[in-house]
């Protein structure tokens, strides 16, 4: 199973750089037994049964991208460096996050980096090309101030085209975002609204809410020709009690389980993976997806259209099959479906 098997030629044009009005308005592609067929996001109510249980990723994204000023005082006179920083993920000491930083050479262990009135950070140390950053302020007081002075950190494919603005905070955000931490949104859910929720509730659809916080990690290319030995990035997880009763009830009715993203099905699977059933899960998990891989929880997936060569098109394929998938992604080219974050949507339903 080769990297180049995962690949496909994808028109510059077709990358959404900002998502539909309203979110409802994306464009849906359906593929469900051999066929293929085009729909809106908006339709769903009408697409789904009553009785499927949707899993939902509650993770709310933090403002992560800064950008600030290290000054420095030297017996040769002061000087200053602009300093980029996307925050990674907190260290287990309070206030202090694991960041990429640029340019990393610019900064010396113990120097202060300012990126409001409000906020600092201090180098405290430099792994694998990464910095610890020991911020001024914590809990509710750092949550505040990273909202002033942060950015949403949007994928690379977006942010090599435009910078993140204020409408970024919003249309980067799920409407049910509940738990802050993750660095990249679960993006197949920026397609809800509160109007499409509700819709979906009174045609008898299910609701249960998980929460994995996608780490930048996501964005990582796959350096491996032979994919099977690709290593996957942990990200931390969290499926309650609750959240088990409710799929185990769903499947034992014989209804359908449908994660919405490629991170709640990531997480829901991690849950089911040591026995084959769903259990209670908090921790990290590097699941990794790929063709072969037997799926215990989830029926289908409703997800948007990922990157070339990464491993979103393994998980793709190991549901769909590689040969549909590629059916899939030429009917969408074809089609001029928009993709990755802020693009179009499917639903993808496997034979059983």
């Amino acid at each position: 199973m080769h990297l180049s098997d995962f690949d496909f030629d994808l028109p510059e044009a077709l990358i959404a750089t900002r998502p539909a009005k309203p979110r409802s308005a994306a464009r849906l592609l359906l593929a469900k037994g051999g066929a293929i067929s085009d729909a809106q996001v908006y339709d769903l109510p009408e697409i789904f049964q009553s009785g499927d249980l949707l899993v939902l990723n509650d993770t709310k994204v933090i403002p992560a991208r800064l950008f600030g000023v290290r000054k420095r005082e030297s017996e040769h006179g002061s000087g200053e460096a602009k300093i980029e920083v996307t925050l990674l993920e907190p260290t287990p000491d309070q206030g202090n996050w694991r960041a990429l930083i640029k340019p990393l050479r610019k900064i010396k262990e113990g120097e202060v980096v300012r990126f409001s009135n409000d906020l600092s950070a201090t180098l405290s140390a430099k792994e694998d090309g990464q910095g610890i950053l020991e911020f001024n302020l914590t809990g509710d007081d750092f949550d505040a101030a990273l909202a002033q002075a942060g950015a949403m950190p949007l994928p690379p494919y977006i942010a090599s085209l435009r910078p993140a603005d204020e409408q970024d905070k919003e249309d980067y955000q799920t409407v049910f975002a509940q738990n802050l931490g993750a660095v990249a949104a679960p993006t197949a859910s920026l397609h809800f609204d509160d109007d499409l929720l509700a819709k979906l509730k009174g045609r008898g659809v299910e609701f249960a809410h998980v929460t994995l916080h996608v780490g930048a990690g996501t964005f990582l290319p796959v350096k491996v020709d032979d994919v099977t030995t690709h290593k996957m990035h942990s990200e931390w997880g969290q499926v309650s009690a609750k959240v088990v009763a409710q799929i185990a009830k769903a499947k034992a009715e014989g209804r359908r389980v449908i994660p919405v993203g490629t991170t709640a099905l990531r997480l829901i699977e991690s849950a089911a993976a040591a026995t084959g059933q769903i259990a209670t899960w908090e921790g990290e998990t590097d699941i990794f997806i790929y063709p072969g891989f037997k799926f215990n929880v989830a029926d289908a997936l409703m997800t948007n259209f990922h990157l070339p060569k990464s491993t979103l098109m393994m998980l793709v394929s190991a549901l769909m099959g590689k040969e549909r998938v590629d059916q899939i992604y030429t009917h969408a080219i074809e089609n001029g479906y928009r993709f990755f974050s802020y693009g179009d949507s499917s639903l993808l339903i496997p034979d059983p």
